[in-house]
């Protein structure tokens, strides 16, 4: 830290209690400044020559009849501290000034009007000299400095312009080449430096140790003048939000909001300058704040792809809401997401890549089982409207459409046939891959339907040829025949589900299985392979072939023993 001493005369101030100052002499004190709660007995003539304000002051109450004069000074800036840095000037003695108390002093000398028109090499000049040449060429101390002024502005005007001196200093700073930097403030970077210099984030630190307000000016001011890349920007707000902001302290709600309704506002334009999980955080803190909540809803949407499912778990208020997590916010994110995909496309006025899209459908899959599992509340129309947001999008598999529906399933065992149905539609099990299938057709939770399609598909792929499709389009294009079988095998199913044992279940199963299997090759053989619409399935080790082959019809195996 940089200091400057003035004066040669020793320290002669002394105290008779907390609330009395004077100066130790031979000579009898003829003034009396009052300062605050403070007394300041001192003598006439070294104030007089270099104050101007103690000239006006001191004449104005001076007792004809009296030598001694008392004046009050209550609003000066710095209080007492800083009357005493400009009295002891006045008389010669030796006055330290360093980044903690030059501000005050500056301040308290411009109130005074210790002005070169009064006496060359006065204070106010003394301490601007120290400014310019010590303290705005220091990082460490443009730091402290800024910090000191924060108490002082509502006293002085001056104190305006010295904030502006250390926000340029500090700005000026923070945009110089990582490689000319071999110090900070809060700690030493040498220690991890490499040969091109320091990290282009050693500054981000040092300023988390400031204010909202304070850190507000200087990081507008920062972005004003350039020079620092938008990513350096976005990691100091976060450094400063890890720093600051409390998702769950609710001792002072304004402050909070008052940090991240700032946060917010201070965030760089530009996509990637800032992470999707320090947006998602900031999303997590602004329950109660709408605006903030649309604006960072906008830029969650723009990088959705970014995200983990632990982002998506956004608790809900507790004001009026059903469900524990804020499952809407998700449907906000993912409408965002749609919006910014064709603002994309219209602009480059081509199609864009759909790897984005195939990240966010494997992560609103995930999303869906894993607030399917912990979120008692959730409806089968929110779960259906949320699938049906991202079912257009590509996938390669459907595996975790599967996953999600059974977890579904399992943990809303009360919903209706229809209710299954039509989460079931949402999955298409041609894209199914074996250990889903053998899974699923073992899945007691699903329709029978759907076992029933999955087996077909599981036998389709194993037996055709490699020039036929593997896998269509979501939707069903089956025959009218092979749908009222279906149909058939389902009531014939629950009849048996609810009259037999286990292993009666199993062998009425294989018996209809047989049935419907012979139809549908026969409608294979007249017409080929057909749309199923079909439902995704759980990844789970096995597969359904060696079943469906031990119950096949004699003409079935004939004609696959042909082909």
């Amino acid at each position: 830290m940089k200091f400057m001493k003035l004066g040669t005369k020793p320290d002669s101030f002394q105290s008779d209690e907390d609330c009395i100052r004077y100066v130790a002499s031979d000579l009898a004190t003829d003034v009396v400044v009052n300062v605050e709660d403070v007394k300041f007995y001192l003598h006439k003539f070294p104030l007089l020559s270099k104050s101007a304000r103690l000239q006006k002051l001191i004449a104005a109450t001076v007792d004809e009849q009296s030598d001694a004069a008392e004046i009050n000074i209550p609003d000066i800036p710095g209080g007492p501290p800083a009357f005493e840095i400009c009295a002891k000037f006045c008389y010669g003695m030796t006055v330290t000034l360093n980044a903690y108390n030059v501000v005050a002093a500056r301040c308290a000398a411009e109130y005074l009007e210790m002005y070169e028109s009064i006496e060359s090499g006065n204070l106010v000049y003394k301490i601007e000299f120290f400014l310019n040449s010590s303290v705005f060429r220091s990082w460490k101390d443009s730091i402290i400095v800024l910090q000191t002024t924060r108490t002082l502005r509502p006293w002085s005007e001056d104190v305006k312009k010295i904030d502006v001196r250390c926000l340029e200093s500090i700005a000026s700073k923070a945009a110089v080449e990582p490689a000319r930097v071999d110090w900070s403030y809060t700690y030493n970077r040498r220690k991890v430096s490499n040969d091109n210099g320091v990290a282009r984030d050693w500054w981000v630190e040092d300023l988390a140790e400031l204010s909202i307000d304070l850190y507000k000016r200087v990081v507008s001011t920062i972005r004003r003048k350039g020079g620092v890349s938008p990513e350096v920007i976005g990691e100091a707000l976060e450094v400063y939000a890890a720093k600051r902001l409390q998702i769950d302290d609710d001792d002072d709600v304004d402050e909070q909001r008052c940090l991240l309704e700032t946060l917010v506002s201070l965030l760089p334009c530009e996509k990637q300058s800032v992470s999707c999980g320090f947006l998602v955080k900031l999303l997590k803190s602004s329950v109660s704040l709408e605006d903030v909540r649309r604006k960072l809803s906008r830029r969650i949407g723009e990088k959705l792809e970014e995200a983990s499912v632990d982002d998506l778990l956004i608790r809900a208020s507790s004001e009026g809401c059903e469900t524990v997590y804020d499952i809407d916010i998700v449907e906000t994110l993912i409408d965002e997401f749609i919006i910014t995909q064709t603002h994309k496309r219209d602009e480059l006025d081509c199609s864009v890549s759909d790897s984005s899209k195939t990240i966010v459908a494997k992560l609103i899959d995930g999303y869906l089982a894993e607030i399917s599992r912990i979120e008692p509340n959730f409806s089968t129309s929110k779960f259906i409207a949320i699938a049906e947001k991202v079912s257009c999008f590509p996938r390669s598999s459907h595996d975790g459409v599967y996953r999600a529906i059974d977890m579904f399933l399992k943990q809303h065992p009360g919903i209706s046939k229809s209710e299954k149905k039509s989460i079931c539609r949402l999955m298409d099990c041609r894209k199914l891959s074996p250990e889903a299938c053998a899974h699923a057709v073992k899945n007691e939770r699903l329709p029978l339907r759907v076992v029933v399609q999955i087996l077909f598909f599981e036998q389709v792929r194993a037996t055709a040829k490699p020039s036929l499709p593997a896998s269509g389009s979501h939707g069903s294009s089956r025959t009218t025949t092979e749908e009222e079988e279906c149909d058939s095998v389902t009531a014939t199913e629950e009849t048996t589900r609810d009259k037999t044992s286990s292993s009666e279940k199993t062998k009425a199963k294989g018996v209809v299985m047989s049935r419907i299997f012979s139809k549908l090759w026969a409608g294979k053989d007249r017409d080929g392979v057909g749309d199923v619409s079909s439902s995704d399935t759980s990844e789970s080790p096995g597969s359904a072939t060696t079943t469906v082959d031990d119950k096949s019809t004699p003409s079935t195996r004939r004609r696959r023993s042909s082909s």
